[in-house]
């Protein structure tokens, strides 16, 4: 264990983003600007739960309006606080600037344990919440839009929506006031494996550049890299299940709560997801090397980490025993500034969370944008493309006298539907934002890493709004 102190999240973010700005020319004050959050809100609610009054601590925190809306995720967790929050607002609006979503940076987070309450009792809670915040223009489909985060998901923002609708009955675009609802609530195909599903795209599209490939000290592609997560939650089972059977990854570990598993020859995401449904953890999962200390796999043989879970689970304790070539940064925040230094120095790759997590928001996006315009992707177009390529198809046929093959005819006919269109559209981002950042990282003497070219393109990018509306 280092003597040195270790940093906060609120601290490493800042640091991070101080390292970014001291390469750059910002005049001055905007760097300030940029970097301090404009509001924060804490509510204190009751709800008479259980045969008494409880009281709940919320926040909703508002850093940067340089674009609106801003956007943000909503958490459930005991340990939530002003810091922690401020520090998530920050970095969704570098997240946002990254990959072009058109939203200034905001969070949100509500001091509870999910777990302890039951699913009545949460819908009277959430909607109180959300009470608080809808009446001061915190959740407002032009201004504040949040979306679930740890320990939130499809059904809350179900029940912050219906919460708005029923405060705003003849607002039109009242479903575009939160993203991540469910499908049949006006969400939208694709989003719940959003983020797990642009770690993958994040990955395939590091793998098509040879010479970042090689300052990894790897080569190939994904086919056969041993895979190590942290977490199998919503992202980290999407992005281990896509891996594995889509890129041949090999997932040789897996951490969770109750310790973790561990088989060099790989492991069945799928089955061991269903074994913690059913089981409650994975102890006990067949075949595989249990270890009660689930963090300790952390420092395991691999050549991909995926830190999935929470905050700060790469720290000065950790960071020099660390084996992976590539730590992509599935959560918010898992390496701190002082592990970030360590595993640098180290030649570790690290691609960081502001662009590799942006699955989420970017879907959000698209989720807004079929909310304010009333129609699901795909519904105008899909058909008459079909037509268009049948037509071609008849045409060859004819002409040449003899048939296409079958599985072509019929992947080649078929036209997009929502979930291909999303999908196609966050592979699109995630290349470009990638495409982006490393370009930074190149071309820039003094950038060493892919964290600090990801602050600098989204810094350059916040400045350049904030310079356009006159400031």
């Amino acid at each position: 264990m280092s003597d040195q102190a270790e940093a906060s999240f609120r601290q490493s973010v800042d640091m991070m983003f101080n390292r970014a700005v001291s390469l750059m020319d910002l005049p001055p004050g905007l760097e300030e600007k940029i970097r301090v959050c404009n509001s924060t809100y804490t509510v204190r609610f009751g709800v008479k739960l259980r045969g008494r009054m409880q009281t709940f601590t919320g926040y909703r925190s508002v850093h940067s309006e340089h674009m609106e809306p801003v956007k943000g995720g909503i958490r459930y967790a005991g340990n939530v606080n002003q810091d922690e929050v401020e520090a998530l607002a920050a970095l969704m609006t570098y997240k946002c600037a990254l990959v072009e979503a058109p939203f200034g940076g905001s969070k949100g987070g509500l001091c509870i344990d999910p777990l302890e309450w039951e699913e009545d009792e949460l819908e009277r809670i959430t909607r109180r919440f959300a009470y608080e915040l809808i009446k001061r223009d915190l959740i407002h489909p032009s201004q504040n839009v949040p979306a679930p985060d740890m320990g939130t998901g499809e059904r809350e923002m179900a029940w912050i929506a219906d919460q708005f609708s029923r405060m705003n009955t003849t607002e039109i675009d009242a479903r575009a006031c939160v993203t991540g609802k469910p499908r049949h609530a006006h969400g939208i195909a694709g989003r719940v494996e959003a983020t797990g599903r642009g770690v993958q795209y994040a990955l395939q599209e590091f793998f098509r550049h040879p010479d970042d490939i090689k300052a990894a000290n790897l080569s190939g592609t994904l086919d056969g890299k041993k895979v190590i997560v942290q977490g199998l939650g919503n992202v980290g089972y999407h992005a281990a299940k896509f891996l594995e059977e889509e890129d041949g990854a090999k997932i040789v570990g897996i951490i969770e709560r109750n310790g973790s598993i561990h088989d060099p020859n790989g492991l069945p995401t799928e089955r061991v997801k269903q074994y913690i449904l059913e089981n409650g953890g994975v102890r006990g999962f067949p075949g595989a090397e249990y270890n009660a200390d689930g963090a300790a796999l952390l420092e395991g043989d691999c050549e991909i980490l995926i830190p999935a879970a929470f905050e700060g689970c790469i720290n000065l304790g950790n960071a020099d025993r660390i084996q992976a070539n590539v730590i992509i940064e599935a959560a918010n925040g898992p390496v701190t500034a002082g592990a970030d230094e360590i595993l640098r120095k180290k030649g570790c790759m690290i691609i960081p969370d502001m662009y590799a997590n942006a699955g989420g928001v970017t879907v959000s996006y698209f989720e807004w944008v079929k909310n304010l315009s009333h129609i699901r992707f795909g519904r105008m177009q899909r058909r008459q493309e079909e037509a268009r390529h049948k037509l071609l198809i008849d045409e060859m046929e004819r002409m040449t006298g003899t048939s296409v093959s079958g599985n072509f005819k019929e992947q080649y006919l078929k036209g997009a539907d929502e979930l291909t269109l999303v999908r196609s559209g966050l592979d699109d981002t995630m290349r470009i934002a990638y495409q982006a950042m490393a370009e930074v990282w190149r071309s820039h003497p003094k950038v060493s890493d892919l964290r600090t070219a990801a602050y600098l393109v989204s810094i350059e990018r916040v400045a350049g709004a904030y310079k356009a509306l006159g400031l």
